[in-house]
């Protein structure tokens, strides 16, 4: 046996052990819909707040709770494409979209995202409006972090922006909502693109 084959074997044995322990079906098309649907919420966030509140947001106001119902959409729209593609994605390739490597991933997913909706939650609770945006971006980017590990390691890349925003976002509370429409918008679109090109269309 020469040595390109011992190569090829050791790659072969390489790219086993690497599907065993991540979920690399991941849909970059399912990060530039989250990002589109981001810029939508944000829009339609930002005209119902300069137009009926006068730039100010009151926690019992119904201005606050059409804001927090189109964030719940963005979610959930977010959520069920990346679901609807990634395994549309995983059945191409012969991936199982329900195995031990997605339950972890998923699992360190939500750890931190988890942790981080309760305690904005507490603070919106008490009137404290100007952390969320960095906050959410933090939260997101811990979480995206804390799963590479477990899918595609690039993801994490996507995870040091959304902190780096966050971070910036807490320190100019006033362009929170700017640097939210950056890191859950047009970050999402330019990730998704990136690996779109990289994976999906090999």
């Amino acid at each position: 046996m020469s040595d390109k084959d011992y190569l090829k074997d050791i790659s072969e044995i390489k790219n086993l052990m690497n599907k065993s322990s991540r979920f690399i079906s991941l849909s970059g098309l399912s990060g530039i819909m989250a990002g589109i649907y981001a810029l939508i919420g944000a829009a339609i966030t930002y005209y119902l707040v300069d137009t009926y509140s006068y730039g100010t947001l009151m926690l019992d106001g119904w201005i606050f709770r059409s804001v927090m119902l189109v964030l719940i959409l963005v979610a959930v729209f977010s959520i069920a494409t990346g679901i609807l593609l990634t395994t549309r994605k995983a059945k191409k390739t012969g991936e199982k979209i329900w195995d031990k490597s997605s339950r972890r991933l998923i699992f360190n997913f939500l750890i931190p995202l988890i942790a981080g909706g309760l305690y904005i939650l507490i603070i919106l609770s008490q009137g404290r409006y100007g952390q969320t945006g960095g906050l959410m971006l933090i939260f997101y980017g811990l979480a995206l972090v804390n799963a590479a590990k477990f899918s595609i390691g690039d993801i994490k890349y996507l995870g040091f922006i959304q902190i780096t925003l966050g971070l910036i976002a807490t320190l100019y509370p006033g362009y929170g909502f700017w640097l939210w429409v950056i890191g859950f918008g047009v970050m999402h679109i330019i990730y998704g693109t990136w690996m779109h090109f990289k994976y999906d269309r090999k």
